[in-house]
C-alpha cells in the first residue's frame, strides 16, 4: 500500500499527464468516432504505462499500483476532468468492477484467463445484469436463466444496457441459478462467458441520446441462446451473485462519484473562464452579472460539499466494511449526481448556444452523463433507502 506522501506523488504525476498528453487529444477525440481514435488511444495507454500511472486500482502484483480506496478516488476525479482519462489508464467501467470482483472472487484458473489480460490492457469485458422485462432498480427479479447440466450451465436469456459489450472479449452474467430459493437474494449467480461461445450474441448497441455507440462506448441488447459454459466458469458460491454484485457495486459507486467530480470540476472551470471573458456589453462581462455569480458560488459550495462526502463514504467502507457504508454510499449516489447534472447545466447555460456544440467536452458529457441519476440505482431508489434508514431511528417501519 503507497504511504501517503507516494499517493499524493501519484495524483500529482497523473494530473501533468492528463495536462501534457490526454487533454491535447481530446478535441481530435470529441471530433471522430470512438473507433477512429483507438490508435491514439492505445498510444496513450502505452506512454500511461511507461509513467507508472497505468491500472491504480489494481495490486502491485497484478501490475497496478496498489491504491487504496480513498487514494484511488483522488485519482479517478482528476481523470474524470476528461472523457478518456480511465479509458486510458484502464480503469473504466465496468472494466474497473470486473477486475475488483474477479481479483476477490475468482479461482486461480480464472484469474489466470480472464484478470490477468484485463488488467494488462490486452482485452475488454462487460458486466449483463440490467433486463428489458424487469425494473433495473430491482436486480433480484430476473429472467435470464442457467440451467445445470452436467459439468455445464446453459445460459438462457436478454439482457440490456450490457455497457461494453460491443467488441468485449467475456461477460459475467447475472442469471438465476436457484429458482427455488426461499431467499430471494440467493437464486443468482455470476457467470463468467466468454463472446466467442456459441449463442452469445450482441444484438444491437442501443442508441443513447442519439448515438448508438460502438466498442468501449456502447451500450448493448445481448442474447444468451443456450450457451453453455462449464460450472467452473462461475464466481463464487452458486446463488452468491446478489452479493458480489453489492460487492461490486458499492466501491463502483465511489469510482462513479469521484469521475463526475472530475467532470464537475472541469465544467466550473470551463464556466468561470466563459464568464470572465465573455462580455455581455462593453465592459460588462458575464460575471459582472448576480445570477451567474450565484453559480459560482453555489456550484463551487456543490462540489466541494460532493467531494468531502465521497471521501466519508470511501473511508467508511475501507474501516468499517460495506454494511455500515450502506447509508453513505446512497447518499452519495443521488447527492453527487444531481450536482453533476446542476453544474454541468449552468456551465452550458452561461456559454449559451457555444454549449451546445462540440467545441467544448460540455455537450458530450450532457448527453452521456444525464444517466448517472438512473444507472446503479436510480436517485428514487437511493432516497428511499436513506429515508427508511434514518426513519427507523424514530420507530418508523416503511416499505416500498
Amino acid at each position: 500500500m503507497p504511504s501517503d506522501a507516494e499517493a499524493a506523488a501519484t495524483l500529482d504525476r497523473t494530473r501533468s499527464f492528463v495536462q501534457n498528453e490526454l487533454l491535447p487529444f481530446e478535441p481530435t477525440f470529441l471530433g471522430q468516432p470512438f473507433t477512429a481514435s483507438m490508435p491514439a488511444l492505445r498510444s496513450l495507454r502505452d506512454k500511461a504505462r511507461a509513467a507508472g500511472l497505468f491500472a491504480p486500482h489494481l495490486p502491485e502484483t497484478l501490475g497496478g499500483l496498489g491504491l487504496t480506496l480513498q487514494q484511488f478516488a483522488r485519482v479517478s476525479e482528476v481523470l474524470g476532468t476528461t472523457p478518456i482519462g480511465h479509458y486510458v489508464m484502464n480503469c473504466q467501467a465496468p472494466d474497473v468492477g470486473n477486475m475488483e470482483i474477479l481479483h476477490l472472487h475468482g479461482s486461480a484458473a480464472q484469474q489466470a484467463r480472464f484478470l490477468a489480460p484485463l488488467a494488462k490492457g490486452e482485452i475488454r469485458s462487460c458486466f449483463s445484469m440490467t433486463e428489458p422485462d424487469h425494473a433495473g432498480s430491482n436486480p433480484v427479479v430476473m429472467s435470464t436463466v442457467a440451467r445445470r447440466d452436467g459439468d455445464d450451465y446453459v445460459i438462457d436469456g436478454t439482457k440490456w444496457f450490457t455497457s461494453g459489450a460491443d467488441g468485449a472479449a467475456f461477460a459475467i452474467v447475472m442469471a438465476i441459478t436457484n429458482p427455488e430459493a426461499p431467499n430471494a437474494h440467493q437464486r443468482a449467480s455470476q457467470i463468467i462467458v466468454p463472446a466467442d461461445t456459441p449463442g452469445f450474441r450482441v444484438v444491437e448497441n442501443i442508441a443513447i441520446m442519439g448515438e448508438r455507440g460502438a466498442d468501449y462506448f456502447s451500450h448493448s441488447r445481448v442474447s444468451y441462446e443456450g450457451c453453455r459454459v462449464p460450472v467452473s466458469n462461475r464466481l463464487g458460491g452458486e446463488g452468491a451473485g446478489f452479493k458480489i454484485a453489492q460487492e461490486r457495486l458499492g466501491p463502483g459507486r465511489i469510482h462513479h462519484a469521484m469521475r463526475w467530480i472530475g467532470i464537475a470540476e472541469r465544467a466550473f472551470s470551463l464556466m468561470c473562464s466563459r464568464a470572465a471573458t465573455r462580455e455581455i456589453a462593453p465592459g460588462e462581462p458575464l460575471s459582472s452579472r448576480q445570477i451567474v455569480q450565484a453559480w459560482i458560488a453555489e456550484s463551487r459550495a456543490d462540489i466541494h460539499a460532493a467531494r468531502l462526502m465521497v471521501l466519508d463514504a470511501a473511508k467508511t467502507i475501507e474501516t468499517q466494511g460495506m454494511h455500515a457504508a450502506r447509508e453513505p454510499i446512497s447518499l452519495i449516489k443521488f447527492f453527487v449526481a444531481k450536482v453533476l447534472d446542476t453544474v454541468l447545466d449552468r456551465a452550458i447555460q452561461t456559454h449559451g448556444a457555444l454549449g451546445l456544440t462540440e467545441s467544448t467536452p460540455l455537450s458530450f458529457w450532457y448527453r452521456h452523463e444525464r444517466g448517472a441519476r438512473i444507472y446503479d440505482g436510480p436517485d428514487e431508489v437511493h432516497k428511499s433507502v436513506v429515508a427508511r434508514m434514518v426513519l427507523k431511528g424514530y420507530g418508523v417501519s416503511t416499505s416500498g
